[in-house]
């Protein structure tokens, strides 16, 4: 079982988000990896049965090379029936996260509910709510796997 957590953080609150859901999911020993979206390769969201998106929000909407991602690289890999989950950090509305739900349910993903979305630079208790996400994620994917198995 692998997952990855891809995120778009412009000033270090996603990426912030992003490790301690990478560290979630890592504590049910899953493989995981944290990846800035500049860095995944179409075979790292290939390998992963469960995949996380983070993006801030900007005027209302996801950053356009988030968008970019979403509508090329990963709808390229065919993500249908992959564990998919949203996150991101905001400052005035927070939009981005739950469009990206709203893309991976269209794209076939079963999204984790509910989309994490934290105002500004998280605190503890929203890295708490974040290693929460990880551990959701990481027991879907077990649970998904054994139905797989039987």
């Amino acid at each position: 079982m692998k997952a990855i957590v891809v995120y778009l953080s412009t000033s270090g609150n996603t990426k912030a988000m992003a490790e301690a859901i990478g560290n979630g999911i890592e504590s049910k020993n899953v493989d995981v990896k944290v990846v800035s979206f500049y860095d995944v390769k179409p075979e790292e969201l290939n390998e992963a049965q469960a995949i996380a998106v983070g993006s801030s929000t900007f005027y209302y909407k996801m950053l356009l090379p988030m968008e970019k991602f979403m509508n090329e690289t990963l709808v390229s890999v065919n993500p249908q029936g992959k564990i998919g989950a949203a996150f991101g950090s905001y400052g005035w509305s927070g939009e981005a996260p739950i469009m990206i739900a709203e893309k991976m349910r269209e794209m076939g993903m079963i999204v984790v509910d509910p989309v994490l979305r934290i105002l500004h630079k998280p605190t503890d208790k929203d890295l708490q709510e974040c290693k929460r996400l990880g551990i959701d994620i990481a027991e879907k994917l077990k649970h998904k796997s054994k139905k797989a198995e039987s």
